[in-house]
């Protein structure tokens, strides 16, 4: 059983303040932030060769631990600066030539659509996109009529940054193995709250960041790349470390995934990332994914019985995002009455994921994320602070005269 008071001692900042908003960074338990001080300070020591000489069984544990948190091998890990930098990593080094196909869903992140179209631009590429179904799901039977010799890529994000959606992804990878075609899954904001298991969901490429439901430093992310999948993979850019200089007029990609990799890294961070996924896997996985579903759940319930707050979120099985809008404030306003309650939560904008939100002429939404550290009493204080604002809004309504 998830034992929360030691988790919430853990994280100090609880008891200062509900902070529900850990789909944009959530707060490191003191583990974490004592290995980033701790090596921070050996470096000032002895300065950072020394302090990595020293700490090198620990900062190649943590691709151990990556690895056992995804259900992959170590050397199918590379550690990187964070999940864009993982994700372009994969996708530009992917050749694509005049007419080659990319499928992608209603609700792909702007980092990556707009990657999309430099590639198109520069090889011709195309960029078809897969509607979604009544749900707000990624439609699967859609997809597969899509399907045909020219697509080269699937690439979708499984929770995107707003709409509490949650696509199919292991759908989407049972159709993307059956007709041999790579797929890339931006995991960034599922890993951490959800269980991830690359084998399961059938990917070749999956992105992800620490700063989220991971609870750790920002500057931090991974990028899996499947074993048999490594040889197809021609890194956009390298260095001596990536690729070995074997000869003058020759150089050798790593065999592992650590060719996405540089030389030069914070190990600090590192080891901080490290140091976040054994405390998730301490706890479990199965665990934190069960109580981030039933806070996120108490949420939605909440403010759909509050009057005048409009949820907005997709799927079958919504994540533990909740977007919503309460009627007649700005988002924005939202945040900020919200902070001065002692209660964090954010925003996303209609350019984070515009085709979704074209589709839904949606504005900016606010959006709410608890994690499995939060309390049930702070999830209500936010319904309540929701319902309070609907308040003072009719109250400062004078009456219609007729």
């Amino acid at each position: 059983m998830m034992d929360l008071d030691r988790i919430r001692a853990d994280t100090p900042a609880t008891a200062r303040r509900a902070y529900l908003h850990n789909a944009g960074a959530a707060l490191m338990p003191r583990t974490v932030v004592d290995t980033l001080k701790n090596h921070i300070d050996l470096e000032a020591e002895i300065g950072g060769y020394a302090a990595f000489r020293q700490e090198i069984g620990r900062c190649e544990a943590v691709y151990g631990s990556v690895a056992r948190l995804i259900n992959a091998k170590p050397e199918e890990i590379a550690l990187v600066e964070n999940a864009t930098v993982a994700w372009q990593m994969a996708f530009y080094s992917l050749e694509f030539a005049p007419g080659d196909r990319i499928l992608t869903a209603e609700a792909e992140y702007a980092a990556n659509y707009v990657a999309f179209l430099q590639m198109a631009k520069r090889t011709g590429a195309v960029i078809d996109v897969v509607p979604s179904d009544p749900t707000g799901e990624l439609d699967v039977a859609a997809l597969e009529r899509m399907i045909d010799h020219k697509v080269k890529l699937i690439a979708i994000t499984w929770v995107p940054t707003n709409g509490g959606l949650a696509n199919p992804a292991a759908v989407v990878g049972r159709i993307a193995k059956a007709h041999g075609i790579p797929y890339l899954l931006d995991a960034c904001q599922a890993v951490g709250q959800m269980v991830v298991d690359v084998e399961a969901l059938n990917v070749d490429m999956l992105s992800a960041t620490g700063r989220k439901f991971l609870r750790g430093p920002r500057g931090t992310g991974f990028l899996y790349a499947r074993k048999g999948f490594l040889d197809r993979m021609e890194p956009p850019v390298i260095d001596h470390y990536a690729a070995p200089w074997v000869a003058r007029d020759r150089y050798e990609l790593r065999p592992d995934a650590r060719r996405f990799e540089n030389w030069e890294n914070n190990y600090a961070a590192r080891l901080g990332l490290g140091a976040a996924v054994d405390y998730a896997l301490e706890i479990g996985m199965e665990q934190i994914a069960a109580r981030c579903l039933a806070l996120s759940g108490r949420l939605r319930a909440g403010l759909a019985a509050t009057g005048g707050v409009t949820l907005l979120d997709l799927g079958r099985t919504p994540s533990a995002i909740v977007s919503f809008n309460v009627d007649g404030i700005e988002a924005r306003e939202v945040v900020r009455q919200a902070l001065a309650a002692g209660i964090v939560i954010g925003a996303s904008e209609p350019e984070s994921t515009r085709i979704d939100s074209e589709n839904r002429n949606l504005a900016d939404t606010v959006r709410a994320s608890p994690h499995y550290y939060n309390s049930e009493a702070e999830v209500d204080r936010l319904i309540d602070l929701c319902s309070g604002m609907r308040g003072k809004l009719h109250a400062a309504v004078p009456p219609t005269v007729i």
